[in-house]
C-alpha cells in the first residue's frame, strides 16, 4: 500500500512538472555600454536582444551564443516621438529594398540570431507596408518576431500571422522604473500571467538595478512551478494572450 501511494505521488509530481508554466525574459538595448556584459551573469535561460552595429553588442551576443542562449536582433524602428534611432534603423520613408538591405546587414553581423524584436517603433509598427516587408524578410530566413508592443495600434503580430512568421507579443515590461520594489511588483505580474496563460514574456533592460533584482527574483519561479526558457521555446507551443497596453519607449 505504501509503495502504491508513493507511486501515485510520483505520478502526480511528474504531471505537475510536465504542466509547468513557462516564461521568457528578454533583455533589450544591449550593445552601447561595456557594463551591458553584466547581463550575462543573470541566472537561467535569458534571451538577449542586441542592438545592431554597436560597440559591445556583437561581443556579448557571441558570448551568449557560446552558452547556447537565444540571441535576437533588437531592430530600431521609427518612433512617433521622433527619438534618435541609431544604426540598423528602419524608418517609414524606406523602400522595401532599403528595409531588406538594412535587416540583411544587421543579420550578417549576428548570423546566429533566431529572430528580431522592435526597439521603439511606435510609429513604424503601425504602418502596413514596412511591417509587411519586414515580415517577408523574416519569412525567407525562417526567423521569429517578438512584438515589443510600444503602440496599442501595432500591426506586427497581425501581419506576421498573415505571412506565416512565428510571432508573439511582450506581456510585461519589468523595469520602466529602476527601484527593486517596482521590478519585484512587475515580476509578480509576470508570474501571475504565466499561471493564467501557461506562457508569458517579459522585457527588461541592462541596467545594474535590473541585473541585481533579476538575480534575486528568478529563483522564485521554481517555487511557482514556472520554468524560465529561451524565447524560441515558447514558439513551439500554442500561445495564449491577454489584451496588452503599449508602454513608453
Amino acid at each position: 500500500m505504501i509503495r502504491f501511494l508513493s507511486f501515485l505521488m510520483f505520478i502526480a509530481g511528474s504531471a505537475a512538472f510536465a504542466n509547468a508554466a513557462q516564461v521568457a525574459i528578454v533583455i533589450d538595448d544591449i550593445g552601447y555600454r561595456m557594463t551591458d556584459k553584466q547581463v550575462l551573469t543573470i541566472p537561467g535561460n535569458i534571451t538577449y536582444a542586441v542592438l545592431p552595429q554597436t560597440p559591445y553588442g556583437k561581443r556579448i551576443a557571441e558570448a551568449a551564443n557560446r552558452r547556447n542562449q537565444d540571441v535576437i536582433l533588437h531592430i530600431p524602428m521609427e518612433s512617433s516621438q521622433g527619438k534618435k534611432l541609431g544604426p540598423g534603423a528602419l524608418t517609414a520613408d524606406m523602400s522595401e529594398a532599403a528595409i531588406k538591405a538594412s535587416l540583411n546587414e544587421s543579420l550578417q553581423e549576428i548570423p546566429f540570431a533566431v529572430g528580431i524584436n522592435n526597439h521603439m517603433g511606435s510609429h513604424l509598427t503601425t504602418l502596413a507596408k514596412p511591417m509587411l516587408w519586414t515580415m517577408k524578410f523574416l519569412k525567407e530566413r525562417e526567423l521569429l518576431f517578438l512584438d515589443s508592443v510600444t503602440s496599442s495600434k501595432t500591426l506586427g503580430r497581425t501581419i506576421a500571422d498573415r505571412m506565416g512568421v512565428p510571432a508573439m507579443s511582450r506581456h510585461v515590461f519589468l523595469d520602466n522604473q529602476l527601484s527593486h520594489q517596482y521590478i519585484e511588483g512587475q515580476f509578480k505580474q509576470l508570474i501571475n500571467k504565466a499561471k493564467r496563460q501557461q506562457t508569458a514574456i517579459a522585457i527588461a533592460h541592462p541596467h545594474p538595478e535590473t541585473v541585481a533584482a533579476l538575480t534575486k527574483l528568478i529563483p522564485q519561479l521554481k517555487q511557482h512551478n514556472i520554468d524560465l526558457v529561451p524565447l524560441s521555446a515558447l514558439y513551439q507551443k500554442p500561445s495564449f494572450s491577454e489584451p496588452l497596453t503599449a508602454s513608453t519607449e
